[in-house]
């Protein structure tokens, strides 16, 4: 499996920043402090092995450790799988991001990892058009075979087969509870509509017309899709929600 980005995105502001800031606190903090943790406790243990005259025992202490090796061993070989996803959909995220910037010359307003109840919403654009929530799905490229996807309008097909966690349902339910939070929160109408992207995958987007609810696109083409639609809220309401939006999330940190 290959990643299907074809090229890093930017970087976001202070990255370089905060990618010091993690360094340092690994290179400079955690480690140093775990390998003086070892040597205080081998030290105690010697202590204590000299006070209470205790034998050397090589054969527990060597079950002991490659027990713990084991099991450690295993962790931390679900957590490099897990950070090669994590690294992945970090850099689907940053590149979908910075596509739905371009919006911001059309006079939209962009947000982006919106905190939910133990969800999160990757992207929401507040276009005159009307509201779109975009979530992104990273998904990696197979070493042969197409990589083509295509939208029925209910499902994502690959291979003809749906994927195995339906992103139409997910971004539904993100639409329904974003448009549930701005019309509490503004007392207005809220025209919400989802979109799904697959960075690096042509997507068979015959399906995505201006009536349906949710959209499957390839982030290269939502600009584009968005800029097209009719206008259905004015700028002020695009400022009003704009302000509602921002309100929210502002609580939420």
């Amino acid at each position: 499996m290959k990643s299907p980005l074809k090229a890093k995105p930017l970087n976001n502001p202070a990255e370089s920043l905060q990618k010091r800031l993690s360094d340092l606190a690994m290179d400079e903090v955690f480690f140093p402090l775990i390998v003086s943790m070892l040597f205080f406790c081998f030290a105690v243990y010697e202590w204590m092995r000299w006070y209470f005259e205790v034998p050397p025992s090589p054969v527990v202490w060597s079950i002991i450790s490659l027990s713990v090796l084991v099991f450690y061993g295993f962790k931390i070989f679900r957590a490099f799988k897990e950070i090669k996803r994590l690294k992945q959909g970090i850099a689907g995220e940053k590149a979908v991001g910075q596509f739905l910037e371009r919006l911001r010359t059309d006079g939209a307003e962009v947000f982006h990892d919106i905190q939910g109840d133990n969800f999160n919403l990757d992207h929401v654009v507040i276009h005159r058009s009307g509201i779109y929530v975009v979530e992104t799905k990273t998904m990696s490229k197979p070493a042969k075979g197409k990589t083509e996807l295509v939208f029925d309008g209910s499902d994502v097909l690959h291979n003809g087969k749906p994927l195995a966690r339906n992103p139409v349902i997910q971004v539904s339910a993100a639409s329904a509870w974003l448009r549930e939070l701005l019309e509490d929160s503004s007392g207005r109408k809220v025209p919400v509509k989802g979109i799904v992207t697959f960075p690096g995958w042509y997507i068979d987007s015959s399906h995505n017309t201006s009536k349906n609810n949710i959209w499957v696109l390839n982030p290269k083409a939502i600009p584009s899709f968005i800029g097209k639609q009719n206008q259905m809220i004015s700028m002020e309401d695009v400022n009003l929600f704009k302000f509602h939006l921002g309100k929210y999330v502002r609580a939420e940190y």
